[in-house]
């Protein structure tokens, strides 16, 4: 199973967010055992550079906790054509947008994200808070 990791989802476990970091961190902790692949997009890499830089304010920091987060997620590319279809799919947040057409592309199952009202897809790809996915995932098991 492949999922792919929202940006709001690392961010949780970077900046420690309560009370969400908890279910975030149990998502990227699943162990390889389970079958499942976590993958977090290129766009959103920047993406989360840029918040937890505000936040903390220390490059070093910043560039080593994620850097231990890409120890347990794989990149996922971002084409030109997801870009496109991301545009295509004309949502309100095009952030999200960009998360689905990458996911859709690239035959991912799931996208765990605690912003659930910003995706509209059709049921290609699973939407689910991290709570969701670990119940799913044990339900598998």
């Amino acid at each position: 199973m492949k999922l792919l990791v929202d940006t709001n989802v690392i961010l949780d476990v970077l900046l420690k967010r309560e009370p969400f970091r908890i279910s975030a961190e149990k998502v990227l902790s699943l162990p390889k055992e389970t079958g499942v692949e976590k993958y977090f997009s290129a766009s959103a890499v920047t993406d989360v550079y840029y918040i937890a830089y505000r936040q903390i304010k220390n490059r070093e920091t910043v560039r080593e906790l994620l850097k231990r987060v890409l120890k347990t997620v794989k990149i996922a590319t971002v084409t030109a054509e997801d870009i496109h279809a991301a545009f295509a799919l004309n949502w309100k947040d095009f952030e999200d947008s960009v998360q689905y057409a990458v996911a859709k592309s690239n035959n991912f199952d799931i996208i765990v994200t605690r912003n659930m009202e910003g995706f509209d897809g059709d049921d290609t790809v699973k939407i689910f808070t991290p709570e969701e996915v670990c119940n799913y995932i044990d339900e598998m098991i």
